[in-house]
């Protein structure tokens, strides 16, 4: 037995003084440092409006008792076949979270403040008007990670930034809502810091100042000079995805704040796709390109769920859910595109193995033809539609609905598996089946895997197929999506991997890949997320408390 120290009162003392030491940075681990909040140097909530609306006339986010929504994630209660899968799950989420860390070292080291870094060169760049769009896309998921000092350092950089220095003339409006807007606000969900929300509030009235024209629509991109001058407009052919797809972070901002305005500006735009809905080629659809500066006309012939229509869709039924059903517009607005992309742009592949899949194409409506047109051309950005239609299902009792969902999030995957690197090219043409029953494999072409030829080869690090097979898991709790997730994110790794980070893939049926010195914020915000939330307890971002935005920002379900 080992003798004891006397106890003195300066022992006494350097004990307390160590205990208070080791609660300290327990403590702040958990809560953070204390964040100051820096004012941007031009105050936008004080901006005088060319063309301003009174609070009285201003449609206010809808209040009362929640619509009992049916409950949209699986029962994952059964105790044996969590603890029969935990194992596994906690080491394949480890996996994930180390490449995420990876990353994030290498931004914080070489890129710091820039939008996004460059992979093999390992310097930053500016593509979003340099207010390092790779910290605003990520502070949810440092969260998430559980990456609490990453998180805190990110959140003293990001409420410092001042809106009025950017590194360029203008910047993009949907792409600043979704990334910057969407980012601040589910961080501030998620952790408390008001900082973070009083940044999202002067982001907000920079961004409704878009809107101060005579349309009282914002265009695709605008010039700082032209915002403040109060000259912009909307386009004459505007991405109807950059317009339909700012009403989840600006209904939320209007929650948080009291301050109906942002949710009046974005009630302005669906009640313009309300009205048009059945007036376009296609019934039920909108076209990619609307004109938004000459009264909101519709009539362009080119109709899809890929680029410039995609989040369009996603937000009608995303943003009934985020209301909890209190704005019934949104669902049907839905569910009748819905139904309107499963006639028009839903397809069979022909494959081999007659895989019980749907994807999606894009359709045409030219002048003096009687029926639409539909191209197989796969874009990688309609993957994300699988998860869309499993969320709408589910919110709105279309069991079928459920069914499509899956067979398109499995479509992609198996696009995924065709390849021997195991990654989907950008744009993939697959010959299609004449109807959406099984029919024989015929191929037109040889060469590449069957019953797919890419029309744009490169893998841009894109998170929309591992998006759908997230939500199909969440929502039918089948455990072969795992699997699924588990084989896209080892064949990702293996083939996208570099010595700092991860970069995109130049042709991914090519026999050696080859990196492109290219990686997007949305790698870590959205692609890492979702592998990672797969293999996360599944109450953890559950699809009953929470929505994400189409940049995988978390917003919370809340009415009032």
């Amino acid at each position: 037995m080992g003798v004891g120290l006397p106890f003195t009162p300066s022992r006494a003392l350097l004990s307390l003084f160590i205990a208070l030491l080791v609660f300290y940075c327990l403590f702040s681990e958990i809560s953070g440092p204390s964040i100051q909040f820096i004012p941007s140097s031009y105050d936008w909530s004080k901006h005088t409006l060319r063309y301003p609306l009174t609070i009285s006339s201003m449609a206010k986010p809808p209040r009362g008792s929640p619509v009992n929504l049916p409950r949209i994630q699986h029962d994952f209660s059964n105790p044996e076949l969590r603890k029969r899968e935990l194992e596994t799950a906690d080491q394949r989420r480890k996996d994930i979270k180390q490449a995420f860390e990876k990353t994030w070292r290498s931004y914080e080291k070489y890129a710091w403040g820039s939008d996004e870094l460059k992979p093999l060169s390992l310097e930053g760049r500016d593509t979003f008007g340099g207010w390092a769009a790779t910290i605003c896309d990520n502070l949810d998921t440092l969260w998430i990670m559980g990456m609490k000092r990453e998180f805190y350092r990110a959140v003293d950089f990001v409420t410092r930034m001042d809106w009025d220095i950017p590194t360029a003339d203008g910047f993009n409006v949907f792409e600043t809502t979704i990334r910057h807007l969407g980012g601040l606000l589910s961080a501030y969900e998620l952790s408390g810091e008001s900082a973070l929300l009083a940044k999202a509030i002067e982001l907000g009235d920079l961004l409704y100042g878009t809107f101060d024209n005579p349309e009282h629509m914002p265009p695709h991109t605008i010039r700082f000079k032209t915002l403040k001058e109060g000259t912009g407009h909307p386009e004459p052919r505007q991405s109807a995805a950059s317009l339909g797809s700012m009403s989840m972070e600006f209904t939320r901002l209007s929650q948080q704040t009291g301050n109906p305005k942002y949710y009046d500006a974005i009630d302005y735009i669906t009640k313009a796709f309300e009205r048009t809905q059945n007036e376009t080629a296609i019934p039920g659809l909108w076209p990619l390109q609307i004109n938004a500066e000459d009264g909101f006309k519709v009539t362009d012939d080119t109709f899809g769920m890929g680029a410039n229509g995609d989040s369009l869709y996603e937000y009608l039924i995303k943003e009934y859910v985020l209301l909890q059903g209190l704005e019934p517009k949104y669902g049907k607005m839905y569910l009748t595109a819905a139904d309107a992309g499963i006639k028009h742009l839903m397809f069979r592949p022909m494959l081999p193995d007659q895989d019980d899949v749907l994807m999606l194409g894009e359709a045409s409506f030219p002048p003096r033809v009687k029926e639409s047109r539909l191209s197989t051309g796969v874009e990688h950005l309609t993957c994300f539609a699988g998860g869309m239609y499993a969320l709408g299902g589910r919110a709105l009792g279309r069991d079928d609905h459920v069914v499509i969902g899956e067979k398109l999030a499995r479509g992609c995957a198996k696009a995924y598996a065709a390849y021997p690197s195991g990654l989907m090219p950008e744009i993939v043409q697959v010959e299609r089946c004449p109807t959406l029953e099984p029919c024989a494999f015929e191929p037109n072409y040889k060469k590449e895997p069957l019953g797919f030829r890419a029309r744009e080869a490169s893998y841009l690090l894109r998170p929309e197929t591992i998006e759908s097979i997230f939500y199909l898991y969440r929502i039918t709790g089948k455990e072969d999506l795992r699997d699924i997730a588990w084989n896209m994110w080892t064949a990702i790794r293996a083939a996208t991997e570099t010595e700092n980070a991860f970069a995109a893939v130049e042709d991914v049926g090519a026999e050696e890949i080859k990196h492109k010195d290219y990686m997007e914020s949305f790698w870590m915000a959205e692609t890492l997320k979702y592998f990672y939330l797969i293999f996360e307890d599944e109450e953890v971002i559950s699809l009953d408390e929470w929505v994400f935005n189409t940049e995988a920002h978390p917003l919370r379900r809340m009415a009032n």
